[in-house]
């Protein structure tokens, strides 16, 4: 029987210190993201200015758990040179940052010696990973809560290695 996995904005929201999420994939095609992907690739660019058009309850808890004084960091390990994906990514992790997101970025040839996990992650308090699955296409199939202390000792120790190593986001280029 699968598993019932509460909402990211719920597990969010019951956070108290710590948020990590470590992204290895080169592209992902997740929901709207990749309806907004394909209207960046025709040349649409977000106006920042018009909050209303960008911000959504992701962002806002985000910057909900952010104000509790959760700290919300993001690592992405990506092959170089970057595929469009990670050029649009790139481009829109604004919004991440301005939500009170810390992004950095990795390239993968710096990575090569990282015990890295098989699958992206959120780990929260250094207790609970959701563990997210996707197609070979970065469709997200599956997604799962570990509550296993051996589980969530990895991903943390990966996510750290990745973080000392990897570049503030604005001072990564694509």
């Amino acid at each position: 029987m699968p598993q019932s996995v509460p909402s990211f904005i719920d597990m969010l929201a019951e956070c108290h210190q710590s948020a990590v999420h470590l992204e290895m994939r080169d592209a992902y095609a997740v929901g709207d993201e990749a309806d907004e992907f394909e209207a960046w690739q025709r040349g649409h660019r977000t106006d920042w200015d018009d909050r209303a058009t960008w911000w959504h309850p992701f962002y806002q808890g985000i910057s909900d758990a952010v104000a509790r004084g959760v700290v919300v960091r993001r690592a992405r390990v990506v092959s170089e040179p970057v595929t469009e994906y990670i050029r649009y990514e790139h481009f829109i992790t604004r919004a991440n940052v301005v939500a009170g997101e810390q992004v950095r970025w990795l390239p993968r040839r710096r990575a090569t010696d990282i015990a890295l996990p098989g699958n992206d992650f959120w780990l929260f308090d250094d207790r609970l990973v959701r563990v997210n699955h996707f197609t070979g296409d970065g469709v997200m199939v599956d997604q799962e809560v570990i509550d296993d202390t051996a589980v969530a000792k990895l991903c943390s120790s990966a996510f750290e290695a990745v973080w000392e190593r990897a570049v503030p986001h604005e001072d990564y280029q694509v």
